[in-house]
């Protein structure tokens, strides 16, 4: 069964400097329908505007990945960790006991376009961590490239949950074809552009959770690249 998530029917909040869109509960958008997805907690859609950012703020017990789509996002944090985020880029940090962190957009006209995703981890009060790899878009075109996992196979970044997490970029008519062992669920993420999945048509946005297939077909459907998240979960 494919069930989307429309892009309209998410949570949505405009801060000014942050205009940002909840696929699950989070902050002061709450509907108990929409809680996460087995232990898929959140998926931001976060634009930041120029000269603004994320200050200083801690977090516990969670696998945070953030995958930028436009612009550079600076990340500092109390490990010592100092970095430039940008697209192709994948960050993950790990919480866990606790860490503490900022990310801002230095740039005086350029806007950020970023997706913030939370796992639940397998354990919690484990040791704060961070990685960050770089997947080049040859990586990606028209294949699913994995971007996070479990024991970090195939230099993707390693998150403290069994899930794979896969980026693809696809042109129109490119499909991609993923199976499923048996027992295990999916979601896709529309990051930009469209795409089929299973032949539900999905628009940048928005969502869909797979559960009770075998396997799942994403194509593309626009001229140019349509970029798709693939999690496969427990």
């Amino acid at each position: 069964m494919v069930t989307v998530r429309p892009a309209n029917e998410r949570g949505h909040a405009d801060h000014g400097w942050l205009d940002t869109h909840h696929t699950f509960s989070f902050d002061t958008y709450y509907d108990p329908r929409h809680m996460g997805f087995r232990t898929l907690r959140v998926i931001n859609e976060d634009v930041v505007q120029p000269g603004h950012g994320f200050p200083t703020h801690g977090h516990r017990d969670m696998e945070i990945v953030t995958y930028v789509l436009e612009g550079e996002l600076a990340h500092k944090d109390n490990m010592g960790n100092g970095s430039t985020i940008r697209p192709g880029d994948v960050q993950r940090m790990s919480a866990g006991t606790g860490v503490r962190h900022s990310e801002f957009n230095h740039s005086p006209t350029e806007l950020v376009h970023l997706l913030q995703i939370w796992v639940l981890p397998s354990a919690q009060g484990l040791p704060p961590s961070y990685q960050q790899k770089r997947f080049e878009e040859a990586e990606k075109r028209g294949r699913l490239r994995l971007i996070a996992s479990q024991d970090g196979r195939e230099g993707s970044v390693r998150i403290h949950q069994d899930v794979s997490v896969y980026a693809a970029l696809l042109g129109r008519g490119v499909t991609v074809h993923h199976p499923f062992q048996a027992g295990r669920h999916g979601w896709v993420q529309v990051a930009k552009g469209a795409a089929s999945v299973n032949g539900a048509e999905l628009r940048a946005g928005d969502g869909a959770a797979i559960s009770g297939e075998g396997a799942v077909e994403i194509g593309g459907r626009e001229e140019g690249d349509s970029e798709v998240l693939l999690f496969d979960l427990a």
